[in-house]
């Protein structure tokens, strides 16, 4: 039985014991009269959280990569060719109970903002330049979790009963303030990291 448990580990794909969806964004640059600027979306009435200021992307459908993902969406939700497109590298990823989001930074070449023929899940975009965000650090808020249990929970089974010492969770939400606009969440979390990995390598 120990080979066959070995023999089975060894061509196992690991994945989280909780059940998570599964999306990927872009984090897109563009060139505007010489300055670096991230693009961002505001999300349409139609879909999920509108009004919202987000990135491209979207959910990773099955045999897809979490890079082809981010390209896919970002093509379908500025209606762009994959050749304006290009991938600088992944960053950083957010993981929790609910979701795993893995970014990837990219230029977009060869367009202009005004051009942007953008689909029905987005209301409007705009551009803020990568040097406001160096400086102009978000303000972190905490948000505290509190666990709620079932009636018929068994307390009667774990050590402490109803006194058990659950740990409490807590989150630190980021906001800027651009242009009268609220940036906020897991974008203004890739964007605060983003440019912390630049502040980091004195990229400027």
């Amino acid at each position: 039985m120990l080979d066959e448990i070995k023999g089975l580990l060894e061509n196992y794909h690991a994945k989280p014991l909780t059940y998570q969806r599964h999306f990927a964004v872009l984090i897109p640059l563009i060139k505007l009269n010489g300055e670096l600027h991230l693009l961002f979306e505001v999300r349409s009435k139609t879909i999920s959280q509108p009004g919202e200021t987000s990135f491209p992307g979207g959910r990773v459908e099955k045999g897809e990569t979490y890079e082809a993902a981010a390209i896919r969406e970002t093509m379908e939700e500025l209606s762009l060719s994959r050749d304006s497109i290009h991938i600088l590298g992944e960053m950083d990823y957010i993981v929790n109970e609910r979701v795993i989001i893995k970014s990837f930074v990219g230029e977009l070449k060869n367009i202009k903002v005004e051009d942007i023929q953008f689909n029905e899940e987005v209301e409007e975009v705009y551009t803020v330049p990568v040097s406001y965000f160096l400086t102009h650090d978000p303000i972190y808020y905490e948000v505290h979790v509190k666990l709620e249990h079932e009636e018929n929970f068994p307390f009667d089974r774990i050590p402490g009963g109803k006194k058990y010492n659950w740990k409490q969770e807590k989150h630190t939400v980021p906001f800027y303030t651009v242009n009268n606009r609220t940036l906020w969440g897991f974008t203004a979390h890739f964007t605060d990291r983003f440019i912390q990995l630049l502040k980091e390598q004195h990229i400027k």
